[in-house]
């Protein structure tokens, strides 16, 4: 009779355990939100598409990150909306929508919803802007994008004079998120060829 109440004791503290291990989970800041652009990351995911087209490598500017914060911020005060910075250097912007999860308690109907960050990592946002590679024509120099897209955000990634970028990221009041990329010298000049 005495081990019952064990079992049931076991029992209860396993599910008190297991109920605040999924409230500390939950209380926890999404990745997407609490680490800034890992820059190594985001210069090797660069350099390998650079590589692939024999462009040279590029080496991480804390200046154009410094820039590329500084707009992240002010994009994030209009809601992460995609607008360019007009800062006369190459620029490329990337943005998603926030994840939408749901829990119910047993036994009730209605859902809560929670709104967090993506979790976005520097290899999505280049290889985003990297899908664009297969609308390029290098042998006419044009590019062939669906409507409403274009080959800039990779031709930038790729151009041959671009030598530097800088990255930052923002996350908006609605847990969307922005992330600027900035180059120097910039790219995308209209007759030249990107590599």
């Amino acid at each position: 009779m005495q081990q019952q109440p064990t079992i049931r004791f076991r029992r209860d503290l396993l599910l008190a355990g297991s109920l605040l291990l999924l409230s500390l989970l939950s209380a926890q800041p999404s990745p997407a939100q609490d680490k800034p652009v890992d820059a190594m990351c985001m210069l090797e995911e660069h350099n390998i598409l650079r590589a692939a087209v024999g462009t040279p490598e590029l080496r991480w500017s804390d200046a154009l990150a410094g820039q590329a914060a500084a707009w992240a911020k002010e994009l994030q005060k209009t809601g992460c909306g995609m607008k360019h910075s007009q800062s006369g250097l190459g620029e490329n912007i990337y943005w998603a929508s926030a994840w939408k999860s749901g829990t119910r308690s047993p036994g009730k109907s209605s859902w809560q919803w929670r709104l967090s960050p993506q979790p976005i990592t520097e290899k999505n946002v280049v290889a985003s802007w990297g899908v664009e590679q297969s609308w390029y024509s290098q042998a006419s120099n044009t590019c062939a994008a669906p409507s409403g897209k274009s080959c800039g955000h990779y031709t930038q990634m790729v151009w041959r004079t671009t030598r530097e970028v800088g990255c930052a990221k923002a996350i908006c009041e609605d847990s969307s998120q922005v992330w600027v990329c900035n180059y120097a010298p910039a790219g995308n000049i209209i007759g030249r060829r990107p590599y």
